[in-house]
């Protein structure tokens, strides 16, 4: 039987951090949550008790700690007592994925775009939501991640791989689907993700690279993601790499975008062999030894990585997470990364905290479910 839930009604000040710390770290011990926020036990019962009986907050089962006292009720919420959907969108295709409260994916599925027209966009977009929200009771909010520039959480203002600018798209799916609905940038989206439920979680300050079709960089710093008007627009593909390398179609001699990218991979270690590769067979290559695509690759792999070591040197991050559809590549220039994490680290510093992602589609569509989650959880406008 599902319990019902009250919606969740937003929340200011300290009782906004306690739901939000047991929402993220849950379950977890009230001599916890009080210590992380500094409360005393006074307080925490003060603000806990409206949240549990609004049925915001639910309590768990007594469990004990080892140490002397009564048994202990960890605070908890119900994670499926709410729905998500997450999309992202390309040139070509669009992914999605239903999650929970807590970003868990209930529900996968995908379609191609025949069209670029945003009208015709909006129409996949909206089956593929009604398909995705089969598998649940009803959906709370929808989010959608896409490389390019972002207004007011619902306006895409740039974005070239589907040639639009100034796209409505937010309030084009709000009137179709009837789902409160939330655009942002796909990186941005990401990180956001790794914040409140993956490799970032609990850090005070950690950095994200992604590679695929681009170049993305992520940051958080005291709980907050470094954001501007400029984020969207792909800044750290313009990081020098190699002053020999291609020109990008900025016009920039060996940057990221010329060098890291799945295409320019790809690009290059097809025109070395003589034949067409796709990225997996560019790297299935070089991992073989084949010369010409173990060189390419090698150089990527240490572009990459004293790229790392220059995103260390100025955030000095606690971790460094590397995703993306395109991340295979820490895996196979391994060593040439390490190289070049070396070539420009001091060799005082301590050793870098490096997580990697499966790098699978499922989490640029979580990244966007997670921004739809944010925006519900904290009361904003949606």
């Amino acid at each position: 039987m599902r319990i019902a839930t009250p919606p969740w009604t937003p929340l200011s000040g300290p009782s906004q951090a306690v739901a939000l710390e047991v929402l993220i770290n849950g379950p977890i011990s009230r001599s916890e949550i009080a210590r992380r926020l500094d409360l005393s036990p006074g307080s925490l019962t003060r603000l806990s008790t409206p949240l549990i009986e609004a049925g915001l907050l639910v309590e768990g089962a007594e469990r004990v700690d080892g140490r002397a006292g009564r048994p202990s009720r960890p605070l908890d919420i119900l994670p499926d007592s709410r729905h998500f959907i997450g999309m992202k969108l390309t040139g070509d295709q669009v992914l999605g994925v239903t999650t929970d409260l807590r970003a868990n994916v209930v529900a996968t599925a995908s379609a191609t775009l025949d069209s670029r027209d945003p009208t015709a966009v909006t129409a996949v977009l909206a089956d593929l939501a009604k398909q995705l929200g089969e598998r649940v009771p009803s959906i709370t909010a929808l989010g959608v991640g896409i490389g390019g520039l972002v207004e007011d959480h619902a306006v895409i203002t740039s974005a070239p791989f589907l040639e639009w600018t100034e796209v409505p798209l937010g309030a084009m799916l709000e009137t179709t689907t009837g789902i409160p609905t939330v655009i942002e940038n796909d990186v941005v989206a990401f990180t956001e993700a790794e914040h409140w439920f993956g490799a970032g979680r609990g850090l005070d300050r950690f950095a994200v690279l992604t590679l695929g079709a681009g170049i993305g960089f992520g940051l958080v710093i005291h709980n907050r993601l470094v954001v501007n008007e400029d984020s969207g627009i792909g800044l750290v593909g313009h990081w020098p790499i190699d002053p020999f390398g291609p020109v990008c179609p900025a016009g920039h001699r060996g940057c990221a975008r010329s060098v890291l990218t799945q295409a320019a991979i790809t690009q290059a270690v097809s025109a070395a062999v003589g034949r067409t590769l796709d990225y997996d067979e560019s790297l299935d290559l070089a991992a073989a030894g084949e010369p010409a695509a173990r060189r390419i690759v090698d150089d990527a792999g240490r572009g990459l990585g004293r790229m790392i070591a220059a995103v260390a040197n100025l955030v000095l991050p606690e971790r460094i997470i590397l995703g993306g559809e395109g991340v295979r590549l820490v895996d196979v220039a391994e060593e040439a990364l390490h190289c070049g994490i070396a070539e420009g680290r001091d060799p005082r510093t301590q050793k870098l905290d490096l997580v990697t992602t499966p790098g699978d589609d499922t989490e640029w569509c979580r990244g966007a479910a997670v921004i739809a989650i944010q925006r519900y959880v904290l009361g904003r406008q949606l």
